[in-house]
């Protein structure tokens, strides 16, 4: 869930819709990092991807490494 400063309602960006690899899922998250600017990414361990949303993101994220399957390094 994405909350923003004193609303009422979360909007939802991920989760929810079963494991897949679409922008909007997440199959097994590990952990989480939210820096300095709100930016939140999400180590999304079973798709191999590490994925970020941005303040103004609505809904999906991105895709800032990995992504392919699992690999030798």
């Amino acid at each position: 869930m994405k909350w923003k400063k004193d609303a009422k309602e979360g909007i939802l960006v991920a989760g929810g819709q079963g494991t897949g690899s679409a922008l909007t899922q997440l199959n097994g998250p590990y952990g989480l990092f939210v820096d300095t600017l709100g930016t939140l990414y999400v180590a999304d361990s079973f798709n191999h991807r590490v994925m970020r949303w941005t303040q103004g993101d609505k809904k999906q994220g991105t895709v800032i490494v990995g992504g392919n399957g699992e690999g030798e390094e």
